[in-house]
């Protein structure tokens, strides 16, 4: 089978890794990374394309296209694929609102009752002001589209939401996907990524995971697109994991059905724990990144059904088994990020650390130049590991981390920290 992987994300390198992994499979990535290149082949192509992409499909004869990141997904590369006959892993377009527009979604939330922060809508910036003023107290400010995990300000007051709405609404940090913003109450407690596949009508969940999205170790610093994540975390009991199936993810699949929008896909849900209640953050409409890293290295046996599945729309009683109890993945960034960073530093030790046991190195912002590998983005590398234990799989993560060097490498020493002993 030919599998087309649209994307060029460590969860991109993650799930052809896991995929080239299963008999008879060859991975293509478009466009890729140097980790997929490693596993098969690359083709440049702009992944939000709808045209660019079915050609490739047409062209590489592709029996099933996997397309990892929120990008595409809304802007219908998906429903393009399908016209065609393509079978494609991931929501259409109207499915991927509910991660396209934050806004949407949280009336979606509102519609059928699944639980939530209160939360008001603006479109003029001078009115969220005038609201952030009058409540004087922490809140959230969200630009409603798409911003690459960086449009979310969480702020401790009113000066640091209106300095939000400023960057999102004024500025124009994010262009056209801060005309809108949403400003929400300011929820306390654990956060947590809970994935589902979906194929319309069934779903199989997957084990929970837990992002951490400031730069710096002690949760410090600005948001990212997450420096690191770990499975499972230890606040999501028996009992929360049933609420979170019974409140969140059956009320959302059913709704989506119910407003002629079913949804096929990874559904990654953004939780907060509060007090051993979930409440909803986020939705996103694709695995997450860096949690799918952790997923796929736990998975145990053929992943192939479950997404193939999900692209045609029925994959019965599938259900997943977990190989490796925990799984702890580090993120390497580029020195500036979130913010400007330098590209084209040559990394070493790449080697080293893939000879590390029960480690595996996903690439995220890398590309070959010549017989190097060198930098390509703000995260280039998650250094993944499995053990019994979350303190076991970081003592190896660590220990691979530190074998590669880059200019300017910049990590989090704290992953896991909740679920660490030391």
């Amino acid at each position: 089978m030919r599998v087309l992987i649209v994307g060029g994300g460590a969860r991109e390198h993650a799930l052809a890794w896991r995929l080239s992994r299963e008999d008879d499979v060859e991975v293509i990535g478009a466009p890729g990374n140097a980790g997929i290149a490693s596993l098969g082949r690359v083709v440049a192509v702009d992944p939000t394309d709808a045209g660019q992409v079915v050609a490739l499909a047409k062209e590489e004869s592709a029996d099933l296209v996997v397309v990892g990141p929120e990008a595409p997904l809304v802007a219908g590369v998906v429903d393009a694929l399908r016209n065609e006959g393509i079978d494609a892993f991931g929501p259409d377009r109207e499915a991927a609102q509910l991660e396209g527009s934050k806004i949407f979604s949280k009336e979606f939330m509102e519609r059928h009752d699944i639980p939530t922060a209160g939360f008001s809508v603006f479109d003029d910036p001078d009115a969220a002001t005038r609201y952030i003023e009058e409540a004087n107290r922490p809140l959230v400010v969200k630009a409603d589209g798409l911003a690459a995990g960086k449009g979310v300000i969480v702020a401790s007051d009113a000066g640091e939401a209106v300095a939000g709405v400023d960057r999102i609404m004024r500025e124009r940090a994010f262009g056209a996907a801060g005309d809108r913003v949403l400003i929400e109450e300011c929820l306390v407690g654990q956060e947590v990524s809970y994935h589902v596949v979906s194929d319309g009508e069934r779903f199989v969940a997957l084990a929970p995971a837990q992002d951490h999205k400031r730069a710096f170790d002690g949760d410090r610093g600005p948001n990212t697109g997450g420096m690191g994540a770990y499975s499972p975390p230890p606040v999501v009991t028996a009992d929360v994991e049933q609420k979170i199936l019974d409140q969140v993810i059956e009320p959302t699949l059913r709704g989506m059905a119910e407003e002629g929008r079913p949804f096929r896909g990874a559904l990654f849900v953004g939780l907060m724990i509060v007090d051993g209640e979930p409440m909803v953050l986020e939705y996103n409409t694709r695995f997450g990144d860096p949690e799918c890293q952790t997923l796929v290295t736990r998975w145990k046996g053929s992943v192939l059904p479950l997404i193939l599945g999900s692209a045609q729309g029925d994959f019965g009683g599938l259900a997943p088994s977990w190989e490796a109890p925990a799984s702890l993945c580090v993120v390497l960034a580029s020195g500036g990020y979130p913010g400007s960073y330098e590209k084209g530093k040559r990394i070493r030790g790449l080697e080293a650390a893939a000879a590390h046991p029960f480690v595996t190195v996903f690439h995220a912002g890398t590309a070959l130049q010549g017989d190097d590998v060198v930098t390509s983005g703000g995260r280039v590398l998650s250094v993944t590991a499995i053990g019994e234990t979350i303190d076991q799989a970081a003592e190896r993560a660590y220990a691979a981390a530190d074998e590669i060097e880059f200019e300017g490498k910049q990590l989090r020493r704290d992953i896991g920290w909740r679920a660490r002993s030391r």
